[in-house]
């Protein structure tokens, strides 16, 4: 009868062993999920990407402003364009505020006033006055002829241009910035933004200043009358339809005044906006922008007021 052998007991160094091979089997069985997670990240990334909407190439949702907020203009031919600018970018969309693109020539040019005489745009801000020749793809500096290139307010209309300094006060040009007159030494030093020009009376204009609220000239920046709004006003805004109705962005939102600023009332705004601007060629059309951090945030009104939308959803 064969014998049966007990059977032995394992000895200390083949535990060790036996247990180094669990760890190893137990390590490549993580290495292999984490594998698998990172093949799945990785999809869907690419499901993301491939399915998100289509901005240009190098297009954001908000517009790269710097760390101020001076100016939002909608270009007075076309609703759909419009510039944000600050003191170290300015930003340009085409499709309403949906997307932004930075302008690279306006790097540092303090965008705080802007005009579109016939086939130029020009910017004002402390190096002067920028100017485009190619529908605001490229600016340029021209300070020829300025009594002062630190320029807080600028405009234009029917041959003028009109601009403002805290160096000379106000002065005007009707013969392509050749030439410059300067109207008023002392009005004009605490304007800022856009000024307004009458398109059916150039020497009527409106401005915004700092000092004052929102003022008035008749007689092509001579004389001015007060008419309100609060101080800190730093944007004006006018309706293509009626220019009774006047919006000025303040230190606190902004007011309207229906009356040719007889009397203001704030306007209902989104939470922070600080720019209102109306569109020149859309009536009921508005824009408003909100500063954060180093880019601004545009909300869009299509019922002159009563609501809005956000232009497009905040990449941040």
């Amino acid at each position: 009868m064969a014998k049966v052998r007990p059977k032995q007991r394992a000895s200390g160094k083949s535990k060790q062993a036996a247990a180094r091979r669990r760890a190893a089997a137990r390590r490549r069985s993580r290495q292999r999920w984490a594998v698998g997670l990172s093949a799945l990240v990785a999809i869907g990334v690419i499901v993301f990407v491939a399915t998100r909407s289509k901005a240009p190439e190098g297009a954001a949702s908000t517009a790269l402003t710097g760390s101020d907020f001076h100016s939002m203009v909608v270009d007075p031919q076309n609703a759909e364009r419009l510039f944000a600018g600050g003191h170290s970018a300015v930003s340009v969309s085409i499709d309403g505020a949906k997307t932004w693109r930075e302008i690279a020539s306006l790097r540092n040019a303090d965008a705080m006033g802007w005009a579109f005489p016939e086939s130029e745009i020009l910017v004002g801000g402390h190096p002067g006055i920028s100017v485009s020749t190619d529908g605001g793809k490229t600016f340029r500096q021209d300070n020829e002829g300025l009594p002062a290139t630190d320029i807080h307010a600028l405009g234009g209309g029917g041959g003028v241009v009109y601009a403002a300094s805290p160096q000379a006060g106000f002065f005007a040009s009707s013969d392509g910035r050749k030439t410059w007159d300067v109207r008023s030494r002392q009005r004009g030093q605490s304007f800022m933004g856009r000024i307004l020009v009458d398109p059916g009376d150039v020497d009527h204009i409106l401005a915004p200043d700092m000092a004052a609220g929102v003022v008035e000239s008749r007689d092509g920046g001579r004389t001015w009358t007060d008419l309100g709004g609060g101080q800190g006003a730093r944007w004006i805004s006018w309706s293509p339809t009626d220019p009774k109705t006047i919006i000025a962005s303040v230190q606190r939102g902004a007011v309207i005044s229906i009356n040719e600023g007889g009397t203001w009332k704030p306007l209902d705004l989104p939470e922070g906006v600080q720019i209102v601007e109306m569109a020149a060629s859309e009536a009921d059309l508005m824009y408003a922008g909100r500063h954060d951090g180093e880019r601004v945030s545009v909300f869009v009104s299509h019922d002159g007021g009563k609501s809005w939308t956000p232009g497009a959803k905040s990449s941040r």
